[in-house]
């Protein structure tokens, strides 16, 4: 396992941040995908990267119809 900072739009708004998230987690490999309050427009994602490459994440985020980038990495 490992995780990787997903730095999403600062201008989404809850529900699409916890769209964002339960879909992540439904992705095959995510484990956990969370944010804080303090900071919502960070995402800390645990994966298995023998499953998951963290480049699918941003991917996945643009056809969800946000903007996001690996942060880190």
């Amino acid at each position: 396992m490992t995780d990787v900072t997903l730095h999403i739009s600062e201008d989404t708004d809850h529900e699409q941040r916890e769209k964002l998230r339960d879909s992540l987690l439904a992705m095959n490999g995510v484990m956990a995908a969370a944010y804080h309050d303090e900071r919502p427009h960070l995402m800390i994602i645990e994966y298995d990267p023998n499953i998951v490459e963290a480049v699918e994440f941003v991917e996945h985020t643009r056809r969800e119809g946000l903007r996001s980038q690996l942060v880190g990495m």
